[in-house]
């Protein structure tokens, strides 16, 4: 059977100290905590395509490992962005340029990598402009994500802070960008996050303070517009907590589900996907037993959910049952300080 391990981002102002490794068993739906690699506020993490990298936020800027044969984690080096700390990173697929997208500062950072990983230099800085509509928040540029259309010619970036996502053309070759385009969100909607499915052909669009996703279908070759919105679904039920933000969104493995985490309401809800025209259809919402659902992961084998409980201080697992639209409590919740995010590596 194959062995996995699983790397938890947090932020380490309370009792965490960094990134947390767990061993997984699989079959059993649970994870067992082996160590934690010191760093400060880890907040997001993610692998290189070749699964021989892990790259981490931090105080620092970005951070670069090593992943050894066991799963440990040997640390290669530190770069600075030169601005606030980032809240995401995106990896291109041939692992030479890693993209830092900057919540408190809107900018993109574009980082250069060498052939076994290190961060090399900066090889872009664009900063987001404009102005948001809801002055207590949203009144700044915000990027929380960015994610490469299916042929890596676009770099989406979602900007919650000004209800947008900016598609900027990407130089292989220079790491440079250069704005092609702009999809516009609905007012207020705060686009957090934004995913593709397997196939490509749609893009789904988590909008956090609207609790809606927006599905667009995706053609590169359209004269018109490549991004068309073909469907907006809310991701809460009728009567949800006022104070609710969509929070993570993600495709079981097998690319027939959505599931998107609500904060605030507490609760996952799954979807159905429709593979010819990309709709999706509300199966169930249900609670994670914690607060502040802030990230979800599919264990590799599509029969567990894990939700990171970003304020409740804790992961919990659920079995999942896609064919009644359940998901059962798995075992007791596994404490852990602040934890952001999870991902998961075979060995």
């Amino acid at each position: 059977m194959s062995k996995y391990v699983a790397y938890a981002g947090s932020y380490t102002h309370e009792s965490s100290k960094g990134i947390q490794i767990f061993d997984m068993d699989v079959e059993k739906g649970r994870i067992i905590k082996r160590k934690e690699i010191e760093i400060d506020n880890p907040s997001y993490v993610t692998f290189s395509h070749s699964g021989k990298c892990l790259y981490s936020i931090c105080d620092q800027g970005v951070a670069a490992y090593t992943i050894l044969p066991d799963g440990d984690l040997e640390l290669l080096n530190v770069l600075s962005i030169n601005g606030m700390r980032g809240c995401h990173i995106t990896v291109t697929k041939d692992d030479q340029f890693i993209i830092i997208s900057g919540y408190h500062d809107g900018k993109i950072t574009v980082v250069a990598l060498t052939d076994d990983g290190c961060l090399d230099h900066i090889a872009d800085e664009v900063f987001h402009k404009g102005m948001g509509s809801i002055a207590d928040r949203n009144f700044r540029p915000h990027a929380s994500w960015s994610v490469f259309t299916p042929d890596e010619e676009l770099l989406c970036v979602c900007d919650l802070g000004i209800d947008q996502i900016k598609l900027y053309e990407f130089n292989h070759r220079t790491g440079k960008l250069r704005l092609h385009d702009i999809i516009r969100s609905q007012l207020e909607s705060a686009p957090r996050q934004m995913v593709f499915s397997p196939d490509g052909r749609f893009a789904y669009v988590l909008c956090e303070l609207k609790n809606y996703i927006n599905v667009y279908s995706y053609d590169k070759n359209s004269d018109k517009n490549r991004f068309e919105l073909v469907q907006n679904i809310f991701t809460v039920r009728k009567g949800h907590k006022s104070n609710s933000a969509a929070a993570h969104l993600i495709f079981s493995n097998s690319g027939d589900n959505l599931i998107c985490s609500n904060a605030g309401d507490n609760t996952v809800t799954i979807y159905k996907v429709n593979k010819e025209d990309g709709t999706l259809s509300s199966i169930s919402s249900l609670p994670v037993s914690g607060d502040y659902p802030k990230y979800i992961s599919m264990f590799p084998d599509d029969k567990h959910i894990l939700s990171m409980n970003h304020e409740g201080n804790s992961i919990t697992i659920f079995t999942i049952h896609f064919d009644k639209g359940l998901i059962v409590m798995n075992g007791p919740e596994l404490k852990v300080s602040k934890p952001n995010n999870l991902i998961i590596k075979e060995l």
